[in-house]
């Protein structure tokens, strides 16, 4: 198993780090080169940059990805790309992506989408909390076996 992250935005990539290390599982954060960072990573944590295109990132973690791989990711394509390749697919609020949710998931992003394009208003994504972490933490934790 590998781990790959959607790691642009991801607000969890600590905690991911930390029980990937524990668990002796190697992580890939892929990031476009608008996040580059001359910061040093730790053993077993690997960054790759893409262009900054819109789906690159999905486009690099889906040619990376095998069956049985964890995808930590936001993106709800991406999410369903995943699920497609049989991939274990979480989403940093702690919840499991699956094949039993993602078409409600999608629906729900098209038509927000929607309703933007057509000047409507919409809500954005709540406040990321510490119930959010921890409860990421432990699915996390679950989903490695650790």
């Amino acid at each position: 198993m590998n781990i790959y992250v959607d790691a642009d935005a991801c607000p969890v990539k600590d905690i991911i780090i930390e029980e990937a290390r524990a668990a002796n599982i190697p992580v890939v954060l892929v990031k476009s080169f608008n996040h580059y960072s001359l910061d040093d990573q730790p053993n077993g944590v690997e960054t790759i940059y893409v262009d900054t295109g819109a789906d690159a990132a999905d486009y690099r973690i889906m040619q990376l990805a095998c069956p049985h791989d964890l995808i930590v990711t936001q993106d709800y394509g991406l999410a369903a790309l995943g699920l497609a390749k049989h991939c274990i697919v979480l989403h940093h609020n702690g919840f499991v992506y699956s094949n039993e949710n993602i078409e409600s998931l999608l629906n729900s992003r098209h038509t927000q989408a929607k309703m933007r394009r057509s000047g409507q208003k919409t809500k954005g994504p709540k406040l990321f909390t510490d119930e959010d972490r921890e409860r990421f933490k432990a699915t996390l934790q679950r989903a490695i076996g650790s």
